[in-house]
């Protein structure tokens, strides 16, 4: 279990290593690094999700590792309270960036293995913190240095425990 402590409350994330074994990996990884640590939520949209774990709070982004495979076509659905891998266009490419659903968004499953089709790996859900989540979906947000959707009074990571 991995406990996201930020400055509106935690959130307990429950880690599903069967189904996604290279990106449970890579996320332990990056708890353990601290590299969570002082990041914040820059992306908030109601009804569809909340995005964070790869800009400070001057929306700076932070430095990763190297991207990891897609384990979309797993089995796991994007539903409500699951967390997923943010990636770019590419459906190979995510790093260190994460998303918690506020919905069932199945158009974000995998369909094929193709650049549409790959989807977003789901990697885990919510097991507690669920009305900090949907606090967070409900905070004010703005465009700023070319970023839509950041919430105008930053949302941080202070920390990331983990307890395996």
């Amino acid at each position: 279990m991995i406990i996201l402590t930020t400055n509106v409350g935690n959130i307990e994330i429950s880690l599903n290593k069967q189904k996604a074994p290279v990106t449970v990996r890579n996320f332990i990884q990056y708890c353990r690094d601290g590299f969570y640590n002082d990041t914040i939520f820059h992306r908030v949209i109601d009804g569809f999700m909340i995005q964070g774990g790869g800009h400070n709070e001057d929306l700076v982004e932070k430095p990763t590792r190297d991207p990891i495979v897609n384990e979309a076509n797993r089995g796991l659905k994007n539903t409500i309270g699951t967390i997923a891998m943010a990636r770019t266009e590419a459906p190979h490419s995510a790093t260190a960036q994460f998303f918690i659903n506020l919905a069932d968004n199945d158009f974000l499953d995998y369909t094929a293995t193709t650049n549409s089709g790959w989807g977003y790996t789901v990697f885990g859900n919510v097991t507690a913190g669920m009305d900090v989540v949907n606090h967070i979906a409900k905070v004010e947000t703005t465009t700023t240095q070319g970023y839509e959707d950041v919430p105008c009074c930053p949302i941080i990571i202070q920390q990331v425990i983990i307890n395996e």
